[in-house]
């Protein structure tokens, strides 16, 4: 570690004039990734902004066709949430699958989302739900959201103060994890919404991505046999020491077919 600024935040206003002082300012959520990476070195930011104080960023609040989940909701939050749980069971399952418990327990909604580590699952369930995410400024659509490794579509001083999900028909999260870390090796997130159904996937690559095949087949029949013969590609998917390009391809075929079965069984459940 070395030396660096420290402040609390007393209000949204507070924590976005700290961070436009110094381009090289960070915000500091749950600290589950921003620790570690300057532990290592990989960031070295002259000021940490701590976002904890700040009480609008935090609650949950349902409507009618949307869950909205305050930034700083902790992962264990979101997962024990009785609302979140009735009204997007897949979304509630998505946190409680992230990490340990140690990470459930710190680590934040709006901090996985802003980190947009490729292999963190938060993205997936933006994308496939079609969230929006919310910020100090603006409303951003996840589609647009997420721009690569590690790049989202915030800019200085900007910070998201909630993300909004709309609520599907029906929704499953499958994720083949990292046995150690629980990583998504590869993790697949589908809503079907009845007009259209929404395929997104993580892990696999440099980002959380859409299957447009599965897309439409599902949007024709959602069936695990709908999308058990479609091959994903793997020329743009991540070989690591993990598991192989290939490997990863077969998995979002697998890792589909039992979501779109979850789906089913879950809405089979709550009828």
């Amino acid at each position: 570690m070395y030396s660096f600024e420290y402040q609390k935040a007393a209000s949204l206003a507070d924590a976005s004039a700290a961070l436009l002082r110094d381009a090289d300012s960070r915000p500091l959520a749950g600290g589950q990734s921003l620790i570690a990476a300057m532990k290592l070195r990989l960031s070295k930011p002259v000021e940490v902004v701590d976002l904890s104080p700040i009480a609008e960023l935090r609650g949950i609040r349902v409507e009618p066709d949307a869950v909205t989940i305050g930034a700083m909701m902790r992962h264990a939050e979101v997962a024990a949430s009785p609302e979140v749980n009735k009204a997007i069971p897949a979304l509630a399952s998505l946190a409680a699958g992230i990490g340990d418990r140690m990470v459930r327990n710190m680590g934040t909604c709006g901090g996985s989302v802003a980190n947009n580590d490729p292999a963190a699952d938060y993205p997936a369930g933006c994308v496939a739900l079609g969230a929006s995410i919310i910020t100090n400024r603006r409303s951003i659509a996840a589609d647009d959201f997420f721009k690569g490794l590690y790049e989202t579509a915030l800019e200085q001083g900007e910070l998201i103060t909630a993300i909004r999900f709309p609520i599907p028909k029906r929704a499953s999260y499958m994720k083949f994890k990292n046995p150690a870390s629980r990583y998504a090796i590869v993790g697949v997130f589908i809503a079907d919404f009845g007009h259209s159904v929404r395929v997104a996937v993580t892990g696999a690559g440099p980002g959380v991505f859409r299957v447009p095949e599965m897309e439409q087949a599902l949007g024709k029949s959602f069936t695990p046999e709908a999308v058990a013969n479609i091959k994903v590609s793997d020329k743009d998917l991540n070989s690591d020491l993990h598991a192989k390009a290939d490997y990863r391809a077969h998995l979002i075929t697998v890792m589909a077919r039992r979501g779109v079965q979850v789906a089913l069984d879950g809405a089979k459940a709550a009828a």
